[in-house]
C-alpha cells in the first residue's frame, strides 16, 4: 500500500490505450449491478417475510400453550427459540466474488460499490488514465453470522490490491538530480545497480564512507512517453557541466600554456580573467579556469595512515664575507619522519579537504646550519628581481610566431620604442657579451648573480663592454633595428641555465 501513496503525473500513456474510454464496459458494469441491486430486494423480501411468518408461529405457539397446556408447550418453544435465533445473531447477506475469487461477504452492496468507486479514483490519479477495475463480480445470497460480516477495510484491501499489481507492472523510475529530471528508466534493480557502480569506481581499502555530493531522487511515475536504458542514463549523469576553478602560475607558465593544459581557448581564458594583463603574468597570479563537473560527482571518504618527511630545523650563522640576501649549506641536516593518520575528501577521484586526526613522530630530523651575509652589497649585485628595459608596447611575444613570411619561434619579447631611447639593465650583473651577432644585431648580454642571463638586442648603439659590472636601472645601450628586425625595439630575452624562458613572468 505504501508504494501506492506515490504520485505520477497525470497524463496517458501509449502502452494504457485499452484503459481509456471505455463506453461498454461501464454500461456492463451498470447493468450488473443493478441486477444485483434488484436481486438484493428481493432477498430482503423473502427474508422479511419467513422471519415474520417465524413470529407467527412463535405467536401460535403461545395460544395454543393457553388451551392445552404446558405438557405441549415444548415444541412450541423449540420454534419461538428457532424464531429469536434467526433474528438476534444471523443477518442476510452478500457472498461476494470477483471472476470466482471470494471477495468477502457484505450486508450491504453499497459496501463493495463504495470501495470500488474510492480504488478507481485513488488509481485514476496515480496512473494517469481512466483506471476500472476489472473483473466480473457475483453476488450469492447468504443468511450469515453478523460476526462474519467482512470488515469494510478488509473489501477496501481486496480491491487495493488489485490496483497494486498494475500499479507495479506500469511503475517505472524517474531520477532528478538537485530538482532537475534527468530522465526515466524502466527497472529499479538496475538503476541502482548503476548507480552502485558509479560510487565504486571511486571505492579503494581504505574507503569509509562514499555518496553522491548532489541530492539524487528516484520517484515513480506511470505515464510517460520516453523511457531510456540504464546505459543512457549512465552516459547523461556522467556528462560534463562546466564549472569554474583556480590555477596558480607557476615558473614558466604562460597563458598560451595554461589555456591549452586546461582545454580551453585564450580567449575563454581571457574572458574568465578580465582584469588579468596576459602578457604580465607573474609566479603566484591566481587565474580563473574551466573545470569539466559530471551532473552526478562521487564523494568519498578515506581513512589513511601514512609516513611524512619532517623538514629540517635550520640554524643561521653570520658570514661577514658573503653579501646580504645570499646564503649556503654548511652542514644538511636530515629530514625526519612522521606516521600520519588523516580523513581526507575526494570528489571524482580529486582531493577536496584532508583532516588530519594523529601524527606521530617516528624519527627525528637533524639541523641544517647555514650561513648568511652580512656584507652589504655593491649597486651592481643582482637584486633577484627584473625590471623592464624599456617602456612600450609588445609587439611580439614568446612563443611561436609568424614572421618574414613564415612560423618561427621566438626566444623573448618585443617592445617597441623610438629610435636612439635608454635600454637599461633590468638587474645588476656582469657584462659578457656586447657586440654585433646575427640576426640579433648589436646585442649585450647581463649574466647576473643567481646564473640567469638577460639578453638586449636590435640596439643601435652599445654604451657597455664584456667584462664590465652594471647595477638595474643602468642605460646599457640606444634602441635601433639592427639585425633581423622589421622596426626599432628592443627584444629582451631571460635564460635560465641556457634555455630561453617567458620573459612576462619574471618581469615586475
Amino acid at each position: 500500500m505504501n508504494q501506492l501513496l506515490t504520485r505520477g503525473p497525470k497524463g496517458t500513456s501509449s502502452g494504457d490505450a485499452e484503459h481509456q474510454n471505455q463506453p461498454e464496459a461501464a454500461q456492463v458494469r451498470a447493468e450488473r449491478r443493478r441486477r444485483a441491486a434488484h436481486r438484493w430486494k428481493e432477498l430482503k423480501e423473502w427474508t422479511r417475510i419467513h422471519l415474520r411468518r417465524a413470529a407467527h408461529v412463535a405467536h401460535g405457539a403461545l395460544a395454543i400453550h393457553q388451551a392445552v397446556g404446558p405438557v405441549s408447550f415444548l415444541g412450541i418453544s423449540a420454534a419461538l427459540g428457532v424464531a429469536l435465533t434467526l433474528t438476534t445473531l444471523y443477518t442476510t447477506s452478500y457472498a461476494v466474488t470477483l471472476d470466482g475469487d471470494p471477495v468477502g461477504v457484505v450486508a450491504d452492496q453499497s459496501v463493495v460499490d463504495q470501495a470500488i468507486q474510492e480504488v478507481e479514483a485513488e488509481g485514476s490519479s496515480l496512473l494517469g488514465y481512466d483506471y476500472q477495475v476489472e473483473g466480473e463480480l457475483d453476488y450469492q445470497f447468504a443468511l450469515t453470522l453478523k460476526t462474519d460480516i467482512t470488515r469494510e477495510a478488509d473489501i477496501e484491501d481486496y480491491f487495493y490490491q488489485q490496483l497494486n499489481e498494475v500499479s507495479d507492472h506500469l511503475k517505472k523510475c524517474q531520477v532528478s538530480v538537485d530538482g532537475q529530471v534527468v530522465g526515466v528508466v524502466k527497472d529499479e534493480d538496475t538503476l541502482n545497480d548503476m548507480l552502485d557502480e558509479l560510487k565504486n569506481q571511486y571505492v579503494n581499502e581504505n574507503t569509509v564512507e562514499s555518496g553522491f555530493v548532489e541530492d539524487l531522487t528516484i520517484d515513480y511515475v506511470y505515464a510517460v512517453d520516453t523511457v531510456m536504458t540504464t546505459d543512457e542514463m549512465r552516459q547523461a549523469l556522467e556528462a560534463n557541466t562546466t564549472g569554474e576553478t583556480t590555477y596558480t602560475v607557476q615558473k614558466g607558465d604562460t597563458f598560451n600554456a595554461i589555456a591549452y593544459a586546461n582545454d580551453m581557448s585564450v580567449s575563454d581564458l581571457k574572458a574568465l580573467n578580465p582584469d588579468v594583463d596576459i602578457n604580465r603574468l607573474m609566479i603566484g597570479d591566481v587565474l580563473n579556469v574551466k573545470e569539466l563537473i559530471p551532473v552526478l560527482s562521487v564523494q568519498t571518504l578515506e581513512h589513511q595512515i601514512y609516513t611524512q618527511e619532517i623538514e629540517c630545523p635550520v640554524e643561521t650563522k653570520e658570514d661577514s664575507s658573503m653579501y646580504k640576501g645570499t646564503s649556503k649549506i654548511l652542514t644538511q641536516g636530515e629530514p625526519g619522519e612522521a606516521q600520519v593518520e588523516a580523513n581526507v575528501t575526494y570528489v571524482n577521484g580529486y582531493e577536496r579537504d584532508r583532516e588530519i586526526l594523529s601524527t606521530t613522530t617516528l624519527r627525528e630530523p637533524t639541523t641544517t646550519v647555514k650561513a648568511v651575509g652580512t656584507k652589504e652589497k655593491p649597486k651592481t649585485a643582482s637584486t633577484g628581481s627584473f625590471s623592464w628595459p624599456i617602456s612600450g608596447r609588445i609587439t611580439s611575444y614568446f612563443g611561436g610566431r609568424y614572421i618574414f613570411g613564415s612560423y618561427s619561434y621566438h626566444s623573448g619579447i618585443d617592445i617597441a620604442t623610438s629610435y636612439g631611447a635608454a635600454i637599461k639593465a633590468a638587474d645588476g650583473g656582469t657584462v659578457t657579451f656586447a657586440g654585433y651577432k646575427g640576426s640579433y644585431g648589436y646585442l649585450v648580454i647581463i649574466r647576473h648573480d643567481n646564473g640567469t642571463e638577460t639578453y638586449y638586442g636590435h640596439n643601435s648603439k652599445l654604451l657597455v663592454s664584456a667584462g664590465q659590472k652594471v647595477y638595474k636601472g643602468q642605460q646599457i645601450a640606444k634602441a635601433g633595428s639592427t639585425g633581423r628586425s622589421t622596426g626599432v625595439h628592443c627584444h629582451f630575452e631571460v635564460r635560465i641555465n641556457g634555455k630561453a624562458v617567458n620573459p612576462l613572468n619574471y618581469l615586475r
